[in-house]
């Protein structure tokens, strides 16, 4: 927004003429009449002030036009499109573009909508006020485009896991250029973008090169678009296609407790997952040859009757179109008691284990006990007094008389209990 002082009266009246002239035939006495009042009361503008505000508008939606006067004193106020033709000249309206439509006119505004709005709108509006000198001010209307389409495309439909893909997002036809950002699943991820423009217009590509490995398998890539036209997130996404070698693992389905012994039957499943899904799963046996009386039957080993001729090492081998991958178990066959000796030492133990722990008890109640005897009988002595030894007149008198004391020490006893 601007404002400025127009040469002078004269040239506003020359343009008030022309939007006379092009007004149609119902307004144009109209217009010219109130040219001649208007030319007539030109104040002096003293203290008035015009202003306006820039508009941003999304297109297709409504702009809103606002010349505003303060300390207004009737001056005549008048609205011109970018071309300098007159929209609204007072209430009159005489361009013949209806999408603009008079919300308000007072002595201190003239309020315009303009709906529907296009890029070609675009542009300085002016406000002038018919002072002395004249006032001009003007807005700037700027559209905002939203991106017309948003595409994503990946190199490749289907990707082998550790194999780098480009991916390219386009943003077309935006105003102004659009801000595009990468996401795998909920991992942000950077990419490099270059921006074309094409009449006003930008178009926006985004490349992003991406390694992928087997957790990608199904994980969508996201393009999201950012621009200040639209709210929320526009976004596009796909999902990745990965294929991957198989996964092997060897699942013990008999004997349950997991111990092998003479005499009894082992049974292993193979599981192998794949991207494709592997169409061939093979049983050897490393370094040696399948027993004869082993089983084979798809996924799974059988092996009656084990012996220690079995023990060695029994791979599964699966592949698909991307690769192989394989997971051994180690056989070792026990002997036959093997798991009997071992319950009876268990049982051992816990036999051993128990009359421990019964020895111990009883040995800590018998502590228990004592203590509380001896607590109670502290013991009992004797003490000997010297009777007369304390009414001795020296030592020797003292020493004769304990002497003569100690005949009676049977018979005074102490005791402490």
């Amino acid at each position: 927004m601007a404002s400025a002082v127009l040469p002078s009266g004269s040239q506003c009246a020359a343009a008030a003429a022309v939007a006379a002239a092009a007004a149609p035939p119902g307004l144009r006495l109209r217009l010219l009449l109130l040219l001649l009042s208007s030319a007539a009361l030109i104040p002096t503008g003293d203290g008035q002030n015009l202003f306006t505000k820039d508009v941003t508008v999304i297109e297709g939606e409504v702009a809103t036009i606002s010349c505003q006067v303060n300390k207004s004193d009737d001056s005549v106020i008048q609205l011109l499109n970018p071309n300098r033709q007159t929209i609204y000249f007072r209430d009159f309206r005489p361009l013949k573009d209806s999408r603009f439509q008079l919300l308000n006119f007072s002595s201190s505004e003239l309020k315009v909508s303009l709906t529907n709005v296009s890029i070609s709108d675009e542009g300085r509006y002016f406000c002038q006020l018919y002072t002395d000198p004249p006032q001009e001010s003007y807005t700037t209307i700027t559209v905002l485009v939203p991106p017309r389409n948003l595409m994503i495309d990946i190199q490749k439909d289907t990707a082998v896991e550790g194999e780098e893909i480009e991916v390219n997002c386009t943003s077309m036809a935006s105003k102004p250029a659009t801000t595009i950002r990468w996401f795998k699943g909920n991992k942000e991820l950077k990419g490099k973008s270059e921006v074309e423009e094409w009449s006003d217009m930008y178009t926006v590509t985004s490349q992003l090169m991406l390694k992928v490995n087997k957790e990608d398998d199904g994980v969508p890539v996201i393009c999201q678009v950012e621009h200040p036209a639209v709210t929320g997130n526009l976004q596009t996404q796909r999902y990745l296609e990965v294929q991957y070698k198989p996964q092997v693992h060897i699942q013990m389905t008999y004997p349950l407790q997991g111990l092998t012994r003479e005499g009894d039957a082992l049974e292993l499943t193979c599981e192998a997952i794949g991207k494709p899904q592997p169409v061939m799963v093979n049983w050897v046996r490393v370094d040696d040859e399948m027993p004869q009386h082993a089983v084979l039957s798809g996924p799974n080993l059988f092996i009656n009757n084990l012996n220690k001729t079995d023990n060695g090492t029994y791979r599964c081998e699966a592949s698909n179109i991307v690769g192989k991958a394989h997971s051994d178990y180690m056989l070792y066959v026990y002997d036959s008691r093997a798991g009997e000796e071992g319950s009876i030492r268990a049982v051992d133990h816990a036999v051993i284990g128990g009359v421990v722990a019964v020895v111990v008890f009883a040995m800590l109640c018998l502590l228990i006990i004592l203590g509380r005897y001896f607590a109670r009988h502290k013991g009992t002595y004797f003490t000997h007094e010297a009777k007369g030894a304390d009414d001795a007149a020296d030592a020797d008198t003292a020493i004769i008389n304990a002497e003569g004391g100690q005949n009676n020490s049977e018979e005074k006893k102490e005791y402490f209990i």
